[in-house]
């Protein structure tokens, strides 16, 4: 939850990685808030208060995940409506032709989010933001789990790091204009 908040606020595609992992975790928990609690909240060594807070935190989000049937798979609506926040955005920079810096990583990227959206057997409904994520977070989990990595797919990767992470900061500057 701390982390999670703080993630929200300074990048939003770090965020929705980061609670992708979440949802995976607690997949991993079985959805067992005793074992989370055990394994992962009282790791954060917080007063009982605060403690608590967390603790209904991951029961929300165990409960969500019921409740929208991604207890095996797929994702909460609400990290979708930010991956599609974030696509929406992405739209917006290509179409108003305005940032050329943005649309050359766009157009750099662009191969290879086809051809991981082709490998990945990505839905139409996924958008090039949601494959770069993906892709992202496949990234993520390899290291975790200390694969080895082809230095073509690290190089693909890197074009998705790079359009994300500008993406990220110019609609985080974007949000705090409207503000």
């Amino acid at each position: 939850m701390i982390i999670a908040q703080e993630k929200r606020k300074t990048n939003l595609a770090e965020y929705i990685l980061y609670m992708w992992q979440v949802e995976d975790i607690l997949r991993a928990y079985k959805f067992d808030i005793e074992a989370v609690d055990k394994n992962i909240i009282s790791q954060f060594k917080q007063d009982e208060a605060k403690h608590q807070e967390i603790r209904a935190w991951y029961e929300n989000l165990i409960e969500m995940m019921k409740l929208e049937k991604v207890e095996e798979r797929g994702h909460l609506q609400i990290l979708k409506n930010n991956v599609n926040e974030l696509f929406d955005y992405h739209m917006h920079l290509l179409n108003n032709k305005k940032d050329a810096a943005y649309i050359g990583l766009f157009e750099k990227a662009a191969g290879n989010i086809n051809e991981f959206r082709q490998k990945s057997q990505a839905k139409e409904e996924n958008n090039d933001i949601e494959v770069c994520l993906t892709a992202l977070y496949g990234i993520l989990m390899l290291k975790l789990q200390q694969k080895e990595i082809s230095k073509e797919t690290i190089a693909a990767v890197t074009t998705f790091s790079q359009l994300i992470s500008d993406l990220t900061a110019k609609y985080k500057a974007f949000e705090e204009e409207k503000e």
